[in-house]
């Protein structure tokens, strides 16, 4: 792979602080300027959020069966919090899957789904939870959910290229705590957390493009964008008000940059120390909702004021890149 371009970006922040819609502008640059203005190849993009959604689907099939939520109490943040590492997994495993170009046709996408988030929890410390289920609701509930989760594994797969020359896989996740915390956070949450879950094979290529807002406009721009005909969208989607304000309340980014190398986020993970190279994007003044829009319709100054935001983030992250 070229060193001309970031092997793995994590495109990290809160919910609706733009993310997704930064991945959507890169998506409508010419590869040549992403690539030499960027420094980001053409895009592989893997994201937790198709996860989390799957997560309420079988919970809410769940529940009209009778039987009990596994994953979230309704309209709250995770029943356990080691589920974060559970994401993390998944994404590890696609990130694996993508480098290796692993295709599988099982007879049923939902039940080779449910295994996976089993096996990904076993990885965060959580007891299977699928595999127990009765066979008969497991029958169900997989017949329910089989369309979905047939989509997502085409999808993904589909998506394998035939060389990685010059690509840029780009992970994105929204990690946070309580509304109120005081740092640094504990537990289970935020990304003193998370960036550890993550894969050597990540974090070895990986260079992090965080984007600043504050909670308060997270939450502001999370409620703009919520489409409830539209819940499994990445552009669309909305988060409950007590998962807001619960598990993204504040964010703990920022005081882990403070406390690690310049220009890096610093931690130790898999037996080892990691200075994870970083460029920030500060939207706290929204730079991005209209993105959102067709192509056709974004303001030419708007997107001029986003490319050069994005390009002197990314040009910290390259700083410290292959050092």
């Amino acid at each position: 792979m070229s060193n001309k371009v970031f092997k793995v970006v994590l495109l990290q922040a809160l919910p609706a602080s733009g993310k997704s819609e930064v991945r959507n502008f890169m998506a409508h640059v010419e590869p040549e300027r992403l690539r030499d203005e960027f420094h980001i190849g053409a895009n592989l993009q893997l994201d937790d959020f198709p996860y989390v959604h799957m997560m309420r689907r079988i919970d809410n099939e769940l529940e009209a069966m009778g039987e009990a939520r596994i994953f979230y109490p309704g309209e709250a943040p995770f029943i356990d919090g080691r589920d974060w590492g559970t994401l993390c997994n998944l994404l590890n495993e696609d990130y694996h899957d993508l480098m290796n170009r692993v295709k599988v046709c099982p007879d049923s996408a939902a039940q080779y789904l449910f295994d996976r988030l089993d096996r990904a929890g076993l990885g965060a410390g959580i007891p299977p939870r699928m595999g127990l289920l009765k066979e008969e609701v497991r029958a169900k509930l997989a017949e329910k959910l089989e369309a979905e989760a047939r989509a997502m594994l085409n999808e993904k797969q589909d998506a394998y290229p035939e060389s990685f020359e010059d690509r840029t896989v780009v992970i994105e996740c929204a990690r946070g705590g309580p509304d109120g915390s005081s740092m640094p956070l504990t537990g289970t949450f935020g990304y003193q957390y998370s960036l550890p879950m993550f894969c050597p094979e990540i974090l070895e290529n990986a260079a992090i493009l965080y984007i600043w807002v504050t909670p308060e406009e997270s939450r502001r721009k999370n409620a703009d964008r919520a489409d409830p005909n539209d819940p499994g969208s990445n552009l669309h989607h909305g988060v409950p008000i007590a998962v807001m304000l619960g598990d993204y309340g504040c964010d703990d980014m920022e005081y882990m940059r403070e406390r690690s190398k310049e220009n890096c986020v610093s931690f130790e993970a898999h037996g080892k120390h990691w200075d994870i190279p970083i460029g920030v994007f500060d939207n706290r003044v929204d730079k991005t909702s209209f993105l959102r829009a067709e192509p056709e319709a974004w303001d030419k100054d708007k997107v001029e004021d986003v490319t050069r935001a994005i390009r002197a983030a990314t040009d910290a992250m390259f700083e410290n890149y292959n050092k």
